[in-house]
């Protein structure tokens, strides 16, 4: 039984508020989200124009966390690059494998979700199912810096060395 203030006259209306309240839980996962990991209770903003500006930022934020999430359960077999830039998974993949060389294809979504919860602390075991936003969310932190040293680097190594020369012929 499901009780409500919306009105009800039909199986159809029945229907169309159960299938609101089959959305709850995931409205739950983003405020926790936005909780837990946004730290969102924890600013210490003295205006509200200034609440509403973090508060804009950290709600894409545990969206696009959330959308990781469910984009890697609900589609673990599509390409990474559906949500990661080709920088973020060659720079995650060089990064887990200790190895400069990056294969030409990218890994599957839920290999890159798997392998950017690790570096939050999920362990991956059998028993431990999918990652959740937790550990996405501390993953994603430090997937940021690794692609930008990776971006950094990367663009040193494009680069032809510097020439040195002192002016002077031999020979």
């Amino acid at each position: 039984m499901l009780l409500t203030t919306c009105e009800v006259d039909s199986l159809a209306a029945a229907v169309e508020k159960l299938a609101w309240y089959t959305q709850r839980w995931g409205i739950e996962v983003y405020h926790r989200t936005l909780k837990s990991g946004c730290q969102i209770e924890t600013r210490q903003l003295g205006h509200a124009d200034r609440i509403e500006a973090c508060l804009a930022i950290d709600m894409v934020v545990a969206w696009r966390i959330l959308h990781l999430s469910k984009l890697g359960r609900e589609h673990p077999d599509v390409p990474c690059t559906v949500y990661f830039s080709e920088s973020e998974w060659k720079a995650l993949l060089t990064f887990v494998n200790r190895n400069p060389h990056v294969p030409a294809q990218p890994p599957s979504l839920r290999e890159a979700t798997r392998l950017v919860a690790g570096l939050g602390g999920f362990l991956g075991r059998k028993c431990d199912g999918e990652p959740g936003t937790q550990t996405l969310w501390l993953g994603l932190q430090r997937l940021d810096d690794i692609t930008a040293m990776y971006e950094v680097f990367a663009a040193m190594f494009a680069r032809p060395p510097p020439t040195v020369s002192s002016g002077q012929t031999y020979g």
